[in-house]
């Protein structure tokens, strides 16, 4: 029995178990038909697998500024400076300027921000 992972071999035994836990989840027709057993040790693998993903494959961290943060959505819709700039209903220089830090932002830009791009109000407020 595994009680932490330590290796890459580590981490694929677990989650070989793990698969094999799901399919008979699967097969039963659901997590209920596993015995309380069989979801304790599933239950008690998948914090292990965590635990070792969480040092071996961090996530990327949320921008800290708010520059990074438009830049983020910006890539995730495949926007260019002037396709932003048109979102946002701004010239195309002030989205430039903002985004080098040579603008302060304004209250319409940071509603803009929040409508069109989904950034929250909170992080708009704090990286500001």
């Amino acid at each position: 029995m595994i009680t932490n992972i330590q290796t890459e071999a580590d981490y694929r035994a677990v989650q070989a178990e793990v698969e094999a836990y799901l399919q008979k989840a699967t097969q039963g027709g659901g997590f209920a038909s596993l015995s309380e057993q069989d979801d304790q040790e599933l239950l008690r693998l998948s914090h292990l697998m965590r635990a070792y993903e969480q040092v071996n494959y961090p996530m990327p961290s949320q921008p800290q500024t708010l520059a990074g943060m438009i830049e983020l959505k910006m890539f995730e819709r495949k926007l260019k400076q002037k396709d932003l700039a048109e979102l946002l209903e701004v010239e195309a220089p002030r989205v430039s300027e903002l985004l080098r830090g040579k603008r302060r932002l304004s209250l319409e830009m940071a509603r803009q921000l929040y409508k069109k791009l989904g950034i929250s109000a909170e992080f708009i407020l704090e990286h500001a």
